[in-house]
């Protein structure tokens, strides 16, 4: 809830839904995902976020606020997962058959791979991102990762040092990363807020937002002017 850019982003109303249920519910519809379990910070700002959770049945785990790598970790833990994928919950388009391409590149190459993403060569919508990795990867980043940024922005570790993991990188075939899908700012929640509104459900798919901007080209530039956040 404490988001600089847009406070209190992840309840903003999205069509009839608070954001956070729109990626939770697009995400629970990913066929290899059995268990969405919302990773929350212990704040009293984030009371809210876990009577959400409370009404809507959806689990959720509330940890430390600046390290989220130990927050991931212990939820992990807390609902022994064998598998983490890392959603954001800014990114109400995520889809859940590109959370499957993941999860199932990452169980086909178990013994090889630690960690799937679409992430390192962005070549996907800005707002699409997925990172799939087994436990005891997160456990080795956790173990590994000292700096305060490091423990903030959780797989930081696995880009600033990717020789350390067997990367697996998930390409489109055409790069969309000039797309911005992500919701940081009023202008990002416009957009998205355009997008639900048009569908009428939160059933589509992201390949079907293509060609609704190219029918609207103006809704792209309604924040074609932000600027994606740095790390550091």
């Amino acid at each position: 809830m404490r988001s600089t850019r847009l406070p209190g982003k992840i309840l903003k109303d999205v069509a009839g839904q608070p954001m956070l249920a729109r990626v939770v519910e697009r995400t629970r519809r990913a066929r290899t995902v059995h268990q969405v379990v919302i990773a929350t910070t212990q704040l009293p700002d984030d009371d809210i976020v876990e009577q959400l959770c409370a009404e809507r049945g959806w689990p959720c785990f509330r940890g430390s606020e600046p390290d989220v790598l130990d927050r991931y970790y212990r939820a992990a833990v807390e609902f022994r997962a064998d598998l983490i994928v890392r959603i954001t919950s800014d990114c109400p388009l995520t889809d859940p058959h590109l959370i499957d391409e993941h999860v199932n590149r990452l169980v086909s190459r178990w013994a090889g791979v630690d960690f799937v993403t679409n992430m390192v060569q962005q070549t996907y919508p800005v707002g699409l991102a997925v990172e799939a990795m087994p436990a005891d990867v997160l456990t080795r980043m956790k173990r590994m990762s000292q700096t305060d940024m490091l423990k903030e922005h959780v797989t930081t570790l696995a880009y600033e040092q990717p020789r350390w993991f067997q990367i697996d990188h998930i390409l489109h075939a055409v790069d969309l990363s000039h797309l911005r899908w992500t919701v940081d700012t009023q202008e990002d929640l416009e957009l998205v807020r355009l997008i639900f509104q048009h569908f009428g459900n939160d059933h589509f798919s992201w390949e079907q937002v293509l060609p609704l901007l190219e029918k609207h080209p103006e809704w792209a530039e309604i924040n074609r002017n932000v600027r994606q956040k740095t790390l550091g």
